[in-house]
């Protein structure tokens, strides 16, 4: 597989080692390199590699348990859960682990061996991970109490049950990915985020049909420091989630409600009303240099065939870094055809100016 590969690279390190002069330092095997240098070189190689080095000498198993604080096995296209039970007990360190698979592979005991091990894990990536069952999410809550990222998406076999239990204990979420979650993601679950997860920044809810105002609702209430929110797909929510997101999610920067089809005009203006609530805000960032980091940077309202081109238009007119011109789409309007009369300033300044400056022809 990898181990020519990988063999080749460290023989080729440890060549050039040898070489090197350092005071008190003889080299001439593998554990006679210090273990602060072997941690040096572990930020040098690929992931691969460093799972090669592992089984090379107890100097590069100290170098991986006292210094590796990222690794993703992601590119292991089979025998994931075997690897990861082994390496778990070494990585006492790890702040990141990306575990993404196109095929699923990783079962419960092996969440649960990192959940034993990894406590200082910040950033987790199990989606696609169908094998998981609620076990995995009651031995994160346990074990990886500091975790602030974590994806989940397409994890289609938790319970709602698990996930609020999940967020009573690891409360210092900023980032959860529940894409696909269908059956994890209900407004007990929400309301459980709302309460347990404050400083949530970015929630990805797409695809979570079962959801309804009172969930999304329990969101806005609950994390005022939300900057991006997908609803994709949620078809039950209606302009009253908007409404409470515009009013309570002042720094909301992202916003995704494709194919939200009970959305209507009143949403809009709530956004647009909100915009003008916060000006002073946007004022102030401007006086910084800010400016551009305020506001809604990116929504999208594809599908959304209930809105008016005036509604629209109020919330692009409100805030300046939505944009509708090629290649800065960030107003998505896709399959509402009575829309094509919306523009971004960028699209509306440029036709004063070609107005103002008419063809020498002419």
């Amino acid at each position: 597989m990898v181990s020519e590969e990988g063999s080749a690279t460290l023989n080729g390190c440890f060549e050039k080692m040898k070489e090197m002069k350092m005071e008190g330092v003889v080299i001439t095997q593998w554990k006679d390199i210090p273990v602060e240098l072997l941690m040096r070189i572990l930020n040098l190689v690929d992931d691969r590699t460093v799972i090669i080095v592992s089984g090379v000498c107890s100097g590069w198993r100290d170098a991986i348990s006292f210094g590796l604080t990222r690794l993703s096995l992601s590119w292991c296209k089979k025998n994931m859960n075997s690897l990861v039970l082994s390496l778990a007990p070494k990585l006492v360190k790890l702040q990141t682990l990306v575990l993404r698979q196109d095929n699923p592979q990783l079962e419960d005991n092996a969440v649960e061996a990192i959940a034993n091990n990894c406590h200082e894990l910040e950033d987790l990536d199990l989606s696609k991970s169908l094998k998981l069952t609620d076990h995995s999410l009651y031995s994160l809550a346990r074990g990886c109490t500091n975790l602030t990222k974590l994806n989940l998406s397409g994890c289609s076999s938790f319970s709602d049950t698990a996930l609020a239990y999940l967020t009573r204990f690891c409360r210092k979420l900023k980032v959860l990915n529940l894409c696909g979650c269908v059956e994890a993601v209900s407004d007990n679950a929400l309301q459980a985020i709302g309460e347990n997860s404050s400083q949530m920044q970015t929630l990805n809810l797409g695809w979570c049909e079962n959801i309804s105002d009172d969930g999304v609702m329990s969101l806005a209430y609950g994390c005022p420091d939300l900057r991006t929110l997908d609803l994709c797909g949620c078809v039950l929510i209606t302009d009253e989630s908007v409404v409470a997101l515009a009013n309570r999610c002042v720094h909301l920067r992202s916003l995704g409600l494709y194919y939200c089809r009970n959305i209507t005009d009143r949403a809009m203006y709530s956004l647009a009303q909100s915009g003008v609530k916060n000006k002073h805000e946007m004022w102030r960032s401007v006086k910084k240099g800010k400016f551009d980091e305020e506001g809604l940077r990116s929504l999208n309202i594809s599908q959304c065939t209930y809105l008016t081109p005036s509604a629209v238009q109020a919330v692009c007119d409100t805030f300046p870094a939505l944009h509708t011109c090629s290649g800065r789409h960030s107003l998505v309007m896709s399959g509402c055809l009575n829309l094509t009369s919306v523009h971004c300033a960028c699209i509306l300044q440029a036709h004063r100016t070609h107005t103002a400056y008419p063809h020498p022809a002419h």
